[in-house]
């Protein structure tokens, strides 16, 4: 379990601005022009060497690739997975930018939506290849070693290295499925194909942190046409899948991401946080990574006050919003963090971060150097917060 009796630890969810050249590079591959495999692997294990280094130095605890070889946090599977095909099925936008046209045209004609591929589901899921995950662990491991992180990727104080990867939920949420008969179908079929990759992440001693936006996002995206009650029966068969996706996981070494989407607009049509909680607490992972910054959810620590966490779980609220370019003073994040130790134990929190900085490669509302000015707060945040938890190291 990674948990610390000394001090507040930082981490975040995922996703770190890319450079231009590893943009060029996903957008090649991801429209399957040709491009040579040596070159595109020294653009991306070049950026993942550089993006661990300016983790360490800003000295979060709990460190990542940063996605860099990722298209995008759901779309990626499409390069791992049989059954999948780019089609032109036009992309669901939320419902929240949807009640107000005008806002929703004009961030999309300033260019402030992501721009990708978008498979769809229209064959029988299966593995195709787990050379691309491979190739993330050796790579995290390479950079964790050289940026002298080499605790990360197991020590003893709890620091560790994790690697992001999509839900079936999620996968299902977002890629529109045209083969199998039912959602609950198509589940069973993602659950079993995306087993690999979450166990030869958990294999290589790394974290496999689970994005799980499907719990809260698709409240406004997929499910947007029914009722609270029935998006609550599907999120909790989508919670059954990745349970049975991690069934040879320890859930110790599983993270899982819940947010209500990364973009700035009004979010009104977000699912309280209060109706999917007990769904969020049935899942395997041990630790809860749980947007709760932006002014539409930072009000949702007060629910621990009524809800128990269970023993086995830690808690990781965002403390900072990732949607923005404002950089939280340290006090600010300080509070946050206490606030939340008050009520579910100082051994519990770990601080976190909303969602990703750069959830789709070249699309991101943080500026990259902003981005890193927002992770140093946190750090600073934590050390403030730790000395407000354990004073004089009691």
């Amino acid at each position: 379990m990674i948990r610390s009796t000394e001090r507040i630890l930082t981490t975040h969810v995922g996703s770190l601005p890319r450079p231009q050249d590893v943009v060029d590079c996903l957008f090649a591959q991801d429209r399957g022009e040709p491009h040579e495999t040596a070159q595109f692997e020294e653009v991306i294990g070049r950026a993942v060497e550089d993006v661990v280094r300016k983790q360490a130095q800003v000295g979060l605890d709990v460190v990542s690739d940063g996605e860099m070889s990722k298209i995008s946090y759901a779309t990626y599977i499409r390069h791992r997975l049989n059954g999948f095909e780019v089609g032109n099925v036009p992309r669901a936008t939320p419902q929240d930018l949807d009640d107000y046209p005008e806002y929703r045209d004009r961030i999309a004609a300033a260019g402030a939506t992501p721009k990708y591929l978008r498979p769809i589901c229209r064959g029988p899921i299966s593995v195709k290849t787990l050379a691309p995950v491979e190739q993330d662990i050796a790579r995290l491991k390479r950079a964790i070693t050289a940026a002298g992180t080499a605790r990360a990727a197991g020590g003893s104080d709890g620091t560790r290295g994790f690697i992001t990867a999509a839900s079936p939920g999620t996968i299902a949420v977002f890629q529109p499925n045209e083969h199998y008969g039912s959602h609950g179908a198509y589940l069973q079929a993602l659950a079993s194909a995306m087993r690999a990759e979450y166990e030869a992440i958990a294999r290589s001693g790394l974290l496999v942190s689970i994005d799980c936006p499907d719990l809260g996002m698709g409240r406004h995206i997929r499910f947007r046409g029914v009722d609270d009650a029935e998006f609550l029966r599907n999120a909790a068969l989508q919670v059954e899948a990745l349970n049975d996706a991690l069934a040879n996981v320890p859930a110790e070494q599983a993270r899982l991401h819940i947010c209500w989407g990364n973009y700035e607009g009004p979010h009104t049509r977000d699912i309280p946080l209060k109706k999917v909680l007990p769904i969020l607490l049935e899942a395997k992972p041990a630790q809860l990574l749980i947007e709760a910054a932006n002014p539409r959810h930072e009000h949702e620590w007060e629910l621990w006050a009524e809800t128990r966490l269970p023993e086995e779980k830690v808690l990781v609220p965002g403390v900072l919003d990732t949607s923005c370019n404002f950089v939280e003073h340290p006090e600010l994040v300080a509070q946050r963090i206490v606030r939340y130790a008050h009520l579910v134990g100082r051994d519990r929190v770990i601080a976190g971060t909303d969602c990703g900085f750069g959830t789709f490669a070249g699309f991101g509302a943080v500026h990259p150097a902003i981005c890193w000015a927002k992770m140093q707060s946190l750090v600073e945040g934590a050390r403030l917060a730790t000395e407000k938890l354990w004073p004089r190291g009691r």
